[in-house]
């Protein structure tokens, strides 16, 4: 029997997905959907364009920052009682134990707020607070992968790359979804937390170190016996080698994106450069991110100097790459688990590795906040703050607290979400959500943010093997008391 062949542009276009991303994938300008003066493939009209996903990884704790439970200073250091069994994930079980960081009020809504964010006292009112979001496990990995694909399990796309492939790039010189770890390294799962899996290999994340020498892996040639011309003439052999190939596979969607790849990463020679180049940025702009002296070498303890310039840098990084019109940009702090810590994971002590994270953490983003609203850009870009779960209320040894997958914070500011209001509140210990029939999960952020950009999570399909996938699986309801 012969079939018909298809052109890849009918193919895509027959797809649920692939015509929601047909018009971003042909060309740099959206279509118009008849009759509704939408963009081609949007369900309503958007109230952003962007995502700016800020991912604490290792559990930063929600109690010690965001969530002020009086129980836990009226209580300290008698025995814990949750009034029901707990399954610990090591041995935190120990006595209650406040904060040892001081609360105080900020900002016009009165939110109480930690002083190891203090920062983000100037930018409170922006903020929307989700105090009980609940999660499925407390191990790393598979809690990293729920927050940031929306499964517990590998081989689903990053939620940048779902938004990618819905939207398309607004430059074609660069990517349209941009990761930043950390630093020191990748957090548990690596590149798989933004991996594009069964959407196509070009909605994955670009990751870019913009600390390191190198920033982007293999983009400039490192030999010095290649000069530009002979790069750029490599990259046109291998480009025309690709398409002799694609020829005679015309429905083998992996060899266009192959090409595209190698095209972009020409282009982004320039264009990577240009957006990591801080030198141009007013003194005051550098001072505000906590870059104004930058040090060569920082001292081997943890330490707030350290973090504060180095998350500030991706965060003024991540502003720059969203004016470029780059989609969705994901900034990391925290690596996987070493020691001495490097992340969020503070089972030893609270004091020693939470205040020096938080702090750059706060400074920097507060910095994002403030300058993307003093250009206008904060009213259609969406914020979200995120990490795999919190800490619990008691303590582990004496000053550590163990992982809670049973309740923790996220955070959304810009994008058209309410400023200074709190949804959902955590119990008095701050161990489980105080209404436990009606937590926030992540399926319900995710459906929140896709809302936002104009698009219904639950039509927002792709279908693979016999599933109609979607970033929020089965699950997901729009949160609309924190939209305005």
């Amino acid at each position: 029997m012969n079939l018909p062949l298809l052109s890849r542009r009918s193919f895509v276009s027959q797809s649920t997905m692939g015509g929601l991303a047909l018009a971003s994938m042909l060309s740099r300008e959206p279509l118009q959907a008849a009759g509704t003066g939408l963009p081609a493939g949007l369900h309503h009209p958007p109230r952003a364009k962007r995502v700016i996903q800020l991912f604490m990884a290792g559990a930063a704790s929600h109690i010690d920052m965001f969530d002020h439970k009086p129980e836990l200073i009226k209580r300290h250091g008698e025995k814990s009682d949750f009034g029901e069994h707990v399954e610990a994930f090591q041995n935190g079980l120990g006595p209650w134990m406040k904060s040892p960081f001081a609360f105080k009020r900020n900002g016009r809504c009165g939110k109480l707020l930690s002083e190891i964010v203090e920062p983000l006292g100037e930018v409170v009112d922006d903020i929307s607070f989700v105090h009980n979001m609940v999660g499925k496990t407390g191990v790393h990995s598979q809690a990293t992968y729920l927050q940031a694909t929306g499964f517990q399990l590998p081989g689903f796309p990053g939620a940048g790359s779902w938004v990618s492939y819905a939207l398309g790039s607004e430059n074609e010189d660069l990517p349209a979804f941009v990761v930043l770890p950390d630093h020191r390294g990748f957090a548990s799962n690596g590149p798989k937390n933004w991996g594009s899996a069964f959407l196509p290999t070009h909605t994955q994340g670009t990751t870019i170190f913009p600390q390191r020498s190198n920033p982007i892996e293999d983009l400039h040639p490192q030999a010095n016996f290649v000069t530009p011309e002979s790069d750029g003439e490599g990259i046109d052999l291998i480009n025309r080698i690709n398409r002799m190939h694609q020829q005679q596979r015309p429905l083998d969607p992996r060899l266009d994106s192959r090409i595209r790849s190698y095209e972009l990463a020409a282009r982004l020679q320039l264009s990577a450069t240009d957006a990591l180049n801080l030198s141009k940025e007013p003194k005051h702009i550098k001072k505000m991110y906590g870059l104004e002296n930058p040090k060569k070498a920082y001292p081997k303890k943890i330490n707030p100097e350290e973090e504060t310039e180095y998350f500030g840098r991706k965060c003024l990084i991540a502003r720059r790459l969203i004016e470029r019109g780059v989609r969705f940009v994901q900034v990391w702090s925290g690596n996987d688990n070493g020691f001495p810590r490097r992340n969020w994971d503070s089972h030893e002590d609270m004091t020693r590795d939470h205040p020096s994270l938080a702090m750059g953490m706060a400074r920097g983003t507060a910095a994002l906040i403030k300058d993307l609203k003093q250009r206008g850009l904060l009213e259609d870009t969406i914020i979200h703050w995120t990490t795999e779960f919190g800490r619990m209320p008691s303590s582990q040894g004496s000053k550590g607290r163990d992982h809670n997958p049973f309740v923790f914070t996220n955070w959304f500011a810009g994008g058209g979400f309410k400023g200074g209001v709190t949804h959902g509140e955590s119990d008095q210990w701050g161990y489980k959500p105080l209404d436990r029939k009606n937590p926030t999960l992540v399926y319900d952020t995710y459906a929140t943010m896709l809302h936002q950009l104009g698009f219904d999570h639950e039509r927002l399909t792709i279908r693979h093997n016999s599933i109609d996938r979607r970033l929020t699986d089965v699950h997901g309801h729009v949160v609309k008391e924190i939209l305005a």
